[in-house]
């Protein structure tokens, strides 16, 4: 049996290898829906007469991602996993190559929106190491791929920006559909078919998932936890570009797609984030994870006019997201195996939603209220988590 026509069941001595490969998988196509942040005023200079309207390309994009695993991410507890991710990808190079060759910001806002529908190939690999690995090992493995999905979020906008640099934005979308191919071809070669879980049709499946949000107190909550963290993340990123632009900064895309490699350093904490929620829970984390993302805001108000403060935020910003989320995502697995893919969704459905909610009230609160509005938002999203979470503890101690 080849590796490719084998179970995952049936190969756990290639356990790490596979979960490299989804870590990479997801990485690689999430990373389509941050390429344009770092990019936002290159397209004002592409499309001055629609130049107030940049910021709605980061928007809908976010949008596109809720869709799509709205629409396309239950299908994998239905049907093989590999299959979905190899036809995602297939559509997605289409829509890159319209972003590549956009005349006008409208096309381009279409070509983002179909971008970040098709870019949930992320949505697959995730739920997919859950299935992979033991009872035992399951926050560390969903770690792993999650770290791999957090470094495509956070060094996108450095390869955008350094692309973008010295061949123009165009060319990020091209170089993107040039890996992607190259994915696809290790995916035929390596990784196994999935086993669905599920033989509810289509409409059943979407259905269903509006039954596991009600049935699961923990997973509403997960999800408007994650959903606050994942605002005030956006807040920050959808606006650093223009911040970096001015005074007195006076930097292009490159510097603020630099600021992804200091934000790494929070994907490299999502590994022990999973083991820490193996061993210990993850209501303590997401506690301190909370903490962390109100305090990385304080730190921005303070830095409007210091890299040095800004490189400091963004290091306690990702930290505490990344570690929130990996947290989130090993309570709400448990809920029901047999329906991770649905799971999932309802999460990470919520979840951008609340990138996209974070990424318009940048979009709005920038040019209004400047760095300062930007700072609030983002410490007021922070506080809306820490709300959420500590009413969910309170109702389990009380249950208790």
């Amino acid at each position: 049996m080849s590796t490719s026509d084998a179970t995952p069941a049936a190969t756990p001595r290639s356990l790490r290898g596979l979960l490299l490969l989804l870590a990479t998988i997801a990485g690689v196509s999430v990373a389509n829906i941050y390429f344009n942040q770092p990019l936002l005023d290159n397209f004002r200079e592409s499309f001055p007469k629609s130049g107030s309207w940049v910021g709605a390309v980061p928007a809908v994009t976010q949008l596109g991602y809720a869709a799509g695993m709205l629409l396309l991410a239950p299908l994998g507890d239905r049907f093989d996993r590999r299959r979905l991710i190899l036809l995602q990808i297939a559509g997605i190079c289409v829509a890159l190559l319209v972003a590549a060759t956009a005349p006008t910001l409208v096309v381009l806002i279409v070509a983002s929106l179909a971008i970040g529908v098709l870019a949930t190939i992320a949505q697959q690999a995730v739920p997919f190491a859950a299935e992979l690995a033991p009872p035992a090992q399951r926050g560390h493995a969903v770690g792993t791929v999650m770290s791999g999905l957090l470094l495509g979020i956070l060094l996108a906008r450095t390869a955008s920006g350094v692309i973008a640099e010295y061949f123009g934005w165009r060319a990020v979308f091209g170089v993107s559909v040039v890996a992607l191919l190259v994915l696809a071809v290790v995916i035929i070669q390596r990784l196994p078919k999935s086993q669905p879980t599920s033989a509810l049709p289509y409409g059943k499946l979407l259905v269903s998932m509006w039954h596991l949000l009600v049935e699961h107190r923990a997973l509403r909550e997960a999800t408007l936890t994650g959903a606050a963290m994942f605002a005030a993340f956006s807040v920050f990123w959808s606006v650093l570009a223009l911040l970096l632009a001015g005074a007195p900064f006076h930097l292009g895309p490159q510097a603020a797609g630099l600021f992804g490699i200091v934000g790494a350093a929070g994907a490299m904490a999502a590994p022990l984030a999973g083991r820490f929620a193996d061993k210990r829970g993850p209501h303590a984390i997401i506690s301190v994870s909370i903490a962390f993302v109100a305090v990385s805001f304080v730190v921005f108000g303070l830095s409007a006019t210091s890299i040095a403060g800004l490189v400091v935020g963004v290091i306690v910003l990702d930290i505490g997201v990344q570690a929130a989320q990996i947290s989130n995502q090993s309570r709400i697995y448990a809920l029901k195996p047999d329906a991770r893919s649905r799971v999932n969704t309802v999460y990470m459905v919520g979840y951008f939603i609340g990138g996209a909610l974070g990424s318009g009230v940048g979009a709005v609160v920038w040019p209004a209220f400047g760095w300062t509005g930007v700072s609030i938002a983002g410490l007021a999203f922070a506080a809306l988590g820490g709300w959420n979470h500590s009413r969910g503890r309170r109702r389990a101690v009380t249950a208790a």
